[in-house]
């Protein structure tokens, strides 16, 4: 597997990053040419009921990375994350939540770690 960082969806990329957006919802106030994402897997994140039982409260963050890891077990959209990234040497997750340090898109990355290999 090629690099994996994350990025917010509003922030602009190294040129020559392959942006995977990992949002289940198009992210607001962004059109597709700003957002400037080479692949939108959707599927890869968390169900809407997951996403709004979290509501990005930090507090819940835990237990939200624990349920979101069991979605994203035998994932069909985690084969097709780690396969476009094993076709690119820079790839960023990105994301739309505020907060950079309790969302989907960091949970992704410490599965992908996981699974280094497989």
């Amino acid at each position: 597997m090629g690099t994996v960082g994350l990025r917010r969806v509003y922030e602009r990329s190294p040129q020559g990053t392959y942006r995977i957006l990992v949002d289940r919802v198009w992210p607001r106030g962004v059109s597709k040419e700003k957002a400037g994402v080479d692949l939108w897997l959707k599927d890869a994140g968390p169900s809407t009921e997951l996403r709004k039982w979290f509501g990005h409260d930090p507090e819940r963050f835990d237990e939200f990375a624990r349920r979101y890891r069991e979605e994203l077990k035998d994932s069909e959209a985690l084969q097709q994350l780690e396969d476009a990234i094993r076709e690119h040497d820079t790839v960023e997750l990105v994301y739309s939540a505020h907060d950079e340090e309790h969302n989907q898109a960091v949970v992704l990355r410490d599965v992908l770690g996981g699974r280094k290999g497989k």
